[in-house]
């Protein structure tokens, strides 16, 4: 048991012990079925607070054999399925929050050097027997253990792109820090599995991503793994009945978010709305102003006519492929407010390729917006 290798399952134990917790261990079906196949590498794309690292909590404490969570999972969808137990603490696995490297005081040119360190450090604690020590780059070190010993690893990397949203100026740090994914997982023999989470899509360079061997799942490319981030429906309506609360009002507050035609609720504000008990905006404790401030205000023919249309309930249609899955890159209005789709700020409609604002929590952010950057002229000609 370590801190990246095989870790223990406290977060997890933490989420589901909690007084509200949504099962989304279905997930887990998905994930067992390609292990070891070409579809085994996936990159999970939502906003903040959609999820994202809970799930990667419930595949580590999951697959490490680091832990036993047999308790955890005891009544949960996942044991339902007949590969529940055969990949139940089996693996190796190698869990990174890229965020905590920084957290702890990682210079951000620094930032690839330390990620291989504290992990190669892990690795040759305990399986040191099997490895040299001029080995000591980390694809060089995974390579080594599995010729010497057969040991494969399940990768799980949640927020794989934070370099990308608060170093957004570093472009030499992150073409590298692209190559380093690359190198790690690309048809690599030792990766069994490599779960990656973000909010951006995968960076492209061109029309082209140097990790085009994963298969993305993002607010703008829907597919049958929604149902696992933000809350369903469903699941709204079941704690709106334990909680007295009126689903009409959910609705109108914090839902307007449809991947693969399934309604998905922002599950951060639920949960704040039924353990406050009011309906208010709870976005901004996530999200700040400035940002939205920032990217509506971006000199773009049309941008503020497409804003202020939507805050008039007027749909405003986008092509979604042009944009760099960056936070710098933009050549027209377009880009823009994909990015906005993929930040939770816009709904997007894969059908009718249209955005729109989701519900009244955002909107509000906008309105504020809006107002503080002086638009009220600008708002009541429209």
């Amino acid at each position: 048991m370590g801190v990246y290798l095989n870790p223990d399952n406290p977060a997890f134990r933490k989420a589901v012990n909690s007084g509200i917790y949504v099962d989304k261990s279905g997930l887990i079906s998905y994930t067992n079925k390609v292990i070891n196949t070409q579809q085994r590498y996936i990159c999970m794309g939502r906003p903040e607070c959609f999820g994202k690292t809970m799930a990667a909590d419930m595949l580590a404490a999951y697959y490490s054999s680091g832990c036993s969570s047999e308790d955890l999972f005891d009544g949960l969808e996942i044991v339902k399925d007949h590969s529940y137990r055969k990949h139940l603490n089996r693996h190796n696995v190698i869990y990174l929050n890229m965020q905590h490297f920084f957290l702890r005081g990682t210079k951000i040119d620094n930032f690839i050097d330390d990620v291989q360190n504290a992990i190669t450090t892990e690795l040759k604690e305990a399986f040191g027997e099997n490895l040299k020590s001029e080995y000591d780059r980390l694809p060089m070190v995974f390579n080594r253990i599995f010729l010497r010993t057969g040991e494969r690893f399940v990768f799980i990397v949640d927020e794989w792109d934070y370099i990308f949203r608060f170093y957004k100026k570093h472009l030499n740090v992150q073409q590298d820090f692209m190559n380093f994914l690359c190198v790690l997982f690309k048809d690599q023999v030792y990766a069994e599995l490599v779960y990656m989470t973000g909010i951006l899509p995968v960076k492209k360079y061109g029309t082209h991503s140097s990790l085009n061997m994963f298969d993305e799942f993002t607010m703008v490319d829907q597919f049958y793994l929604d149902r696992f981030f933000g809350f369903t429906e469903t699941e709204v309506r079941r704690l709106c009945s334990q909680s007295k609360l009126p689903l009409s009002e959910m609705q109108q507050w914090y839902d307007g978010y449809v991947l693969d035609r399934i309604h998905i609720y922002n599950p951060k504000s639920v949960v704040s709305a039924v353990q406050s008990g009011q309906f208010k905006n709870y976005w901004a404790s996530v999200e700040d102003y400035e940002t939205l401030q920032f990217y509506v205000n971006l000199d773009f023919p049309g941008l503020k006519e497409a804003v202020t249309g939507m805050l008039g309930d007027v749909p405003c249609k986008i092509c979604p492929r042009t944009f760099l899955n960056d936070m710098i890159t933009f050549k027209r209005k377009d880009d823009v407010l994909t990015l906005l789709v993929h930040l939770g700020y816009l709904a997007f409609d894969e059908t009718a390729e249209e955005v729109y604002i989701p519900n009244r929590e955002i909107r509000n952010v906008f309105l504020e917006v809006a107002k503080v950057s002086g638009w009220e002229d600008f708002l009541c000609r429209q």
